[in-house]
């Protein structure tokens, strides 16, 4: 019999909405925002609320250095089912709340600039270059949390079909019961700590790893977890 087998633990897709069928306008727009944050032949998932050309669609992501994978259920459903392209169900709605607070810290501006480059440097020292979210109440059943520039702290936990997301370091100080996706964006030097865990997802850079997978030597316990170098999930308990 033949060895085969599954393995998912990969992804690390993106998705990019549209209320736009101007396609010039979408090449515009999307091109500096790939080339700035995110890596070539990103994944993505294709979400619009108008109706257009799926198939020119599909090759102008590709022109733009990007593998489309499907289109959420909605109006271009018709269209993928005809060409034999993965349509998938929409997300249900987290309610994405504020921390509680943030601390920010921004590029300083470059000393003693020529005068004709005043505006810009100014426009660079306004630049945010990260930021640490706190939250101090537990995540609720529902509710999303999110920190595209940088950590988060959660001083309480998460509940179950709850979400966390940061482009950093996510550490949370009680049980983790909900989803935890850290490095959002491909950062796979990104770290998560918690004090028990019990989580529905964990996920680092795209590689991932759902609750039924999670090493059980680890499950209700501290936990650090962390990508080594062959981009694997590694789950170490911590001793206090």
């Amino acid at each position: 019999m033949a060895d085969i087998r599954i393995k998912g633990r990969m992804v690390n897709a993106i998705r990019i909405s549209l209320d736009t069928d101007d396609h010039d306008a979408i090449r515009q727009q999307l091109s500096p925002m790939l080339q700035k944050g995110f890596p070539p032949q990103i994944p993505a998932v294709i979400e619009s609320s108008v109706d257009q050309e799926l198939i020119a669609l599909i090759q102008l992501l590709i022109d733009l250095n990007v593998q489309p994978l499907a289109v959420v259920e909605g109006i271009l459903s018709e269209q993928a089912r005809a060409i034999q392209f993965p349509v998938i169900p929409q997300d249900r709605q987290l309610q994405q709340i504020k921390a509680t607070q943030e601390q920010v810290i921004e590029t300083p501006a470059e000393p003693e600039a020529p005068a004709a480059e005043a505006a810009v440097v100014e426009a660079a020292a306004a630049r945010i270059s990260h930021v640490t979210s706190y939250h101090d109440e537990i995540l609720r059943t529902g509710q999303c949390l999110v920190q595209n520039q940088g950590d988060i702290i959660l001083k309480a936990g998460i509940n179950s079909g709850s979400e966390v997301i940061a482009s950093g370091n996510i550490h949370i100080y009680g049980s983790v019961r909900g989803r935890v996706i850290a490095g959002a964006g491909g950062n796979s030097s990104a770290r998560i700590f918690c004090h028990s865990l019990e989580a529905e997802l964990v996920s680092i850079a795209g590689t991932y790893c759902v609750a039924d997978d999670i090493p059980p030597h680890v499950t209700k316990k501290p936990v650090h977890i962390y990508l080594n170098d062959n981009q694997e999930l590694v789950f170490e308990a911590l001793e206090f």
